[in-house]
């Protein structure tokens, strides 16, 4: 009988090259799929709001806001054919600033600091990944510009999300030298922040944009210690550093953390002045945060004996993807509120398909139109996550010592 030939096997390729062409062709896939979104230039823009949503933000009557558009002041809103008024967040600025000119003694539309008000630093973190920070930090950003306040966006992440959401794509667009990294690193390199921040398509909010180059502080930092280099500023000073070479031009930083507890994010929280730590409220997350919170603690008494700044305004919970159907979620959020008290946001961010489903053309819920979605899904979202940015701007006015 003749033997059966033998069966030839497949040809083996080595793991990092069949890892290195999937990221290849899967680079080339977004790059394809943002041309597609955002044509011709691939460069977000942001919507035209209407007359009821710029009243909004502004915090006035439409009815005054209608009354300023036939009495010629203030910036000129586009009027369609049916004579809707809308109006471009350059508008919405604009009015902010005729009205702050003119407006009533003791009434401000534009909350930028005051003398003596402190430059606030927020760290949006847990090492938890999907818990949930750089939706947070995102829709907090924008939510804080959209009201008039001069924001800096810090993405710390190496994967990059917060930059992606605002149109840089990490591999793309961000070149070497041009993230935090390059601010804060330790050879003759460094550059000045100023040089490495880039305005968005948003007035009023900048980023620094992240890519995997961030990990290189996390690979240089222990070298650096062990040298003990007393001429140059230990990690946990790098940052709040960068920062104090641009707080004259800001208000707010948010900065979005990476899901470990590393050199940036120890960096980032020394440099904070406030802590929003997020938490999905199931019990292997909250089981996660115990181990977060207690390595946290461990390692920042190290660095306050060291000389880092402890000192913070204000440190709260968020819980984030809620939903109230959930038994156990709500069990889980009664049982953090039992412990932690006022230190848990009132306001839980819900869990949306419409938050989602903007992910998926990398934009916020703030940056898409209501007809997009079903009205009812997408303002529930929109009310929970202005209850969630709303109770953080109120411990941002109160840390200034203003009213909300």
């Amino acid at each position: 009988m003749a033997s059966e030939p033998a069966t030839q096997l497949p040809s083996l390729t080595a793991i990092h090259e069949l890892i290195a062409g999937d990221a290849d062709q899967l680079s080339a896939k977004l790059q394809a799929h943002r041309r597609k979104l955002f044509p011709p230039a691939s460069q977000k823009t942001l919507r035209s709001f209407s007359s009821g949503e710029a009243a909004k933000l502004i915090g006035i009557n439409d009815g005054y806001l209608r009354q300023l558009s036939l009495d010629g002041k203030g910036p000129r809103p586009e009027t369609s054919p049916t004579g809707r008024r809308s109006y471009s967040c350059e508008d919405i600025q604009g009015l902010r600033a005729f009205l702050d000119e003119g407006g009533k003694a003791g009434r401000r539309y534009l909350p930028h600091r005051r003398a003596g008000e402190r430059l606030q630093v927020i760290s949006v973190a847990n090492f938890k990944g999907g818990s949930g920070k750089t939706t947070t930090a995102a829709h907090l950003a924008q939510y804080l510009a959209l009201h008039g306040y001069r924001v800096l966006a810090i993405d710390l992440d190496p994967q990059a999300s917060l930059s992606a959401l605002h149109g840089y794509q990490p591999e793309f667009d961000i070149g070497e030298n041009e993230t935090l990294y390059g601010a804060i690193r330790y050879d003759g390199d460094r550059r000045e922040l100023k040089d490495i921040i880039r305005h968005t398509y948003i007035p009023g909010l900048d980023i620094v944009p992240g890519n995997i180059e961030l990990m290189e502080f996390e690979h240089e930092s222990p070298k650096a210690l062990a040298e003990k280099n007393s001429g140059d500023a230990l990690f946990f000073a790098r940052v709040a550093r960068a920062i104090g070479s641009v707080e004259k031009d800001y208000d707010i930083v948010v900065m979005d953390c990476p899901p470990q507890l590393g050199f940036l994010t120890l960096s980032a929280l020394c440099a904070a002045t406030a802590l929003l730590i997020t938490v999905h409220p199931q019990m292997l997350d909250l089981m996660s945060m115990c181990q977060f919170l207690i390595m946290t603690s461990d390692l920042l008494a190290v660095v306050a004996k060291a000389g880092g700044n402890m000192e913070y305004d204000w440190m709260r919970y968020l819980v984030t993807r809620f939903e109230a159907s959930d038994g156990p979620q709500t069990q889980m959020v009664a049982f953090m509120r039992s412990m932690f008290g006022e230190r848990v946001l009132t306001s839980p961010m819900v869990k949306s398909t419409a938050i989602s489903d903007a992910g998926i053309t990398k934009q916020t819920l703030y940056e898409v139109p209501r007809e997009q979605f079903t009205r009812a899904t997408y303002d529930r979202a929109v009310e929970a996550l202005n209850a969630v940015n709303g109770e953080v701007e109120a411990l941002i006015l109160s840390a200034w010592g203003r009213q909300a």
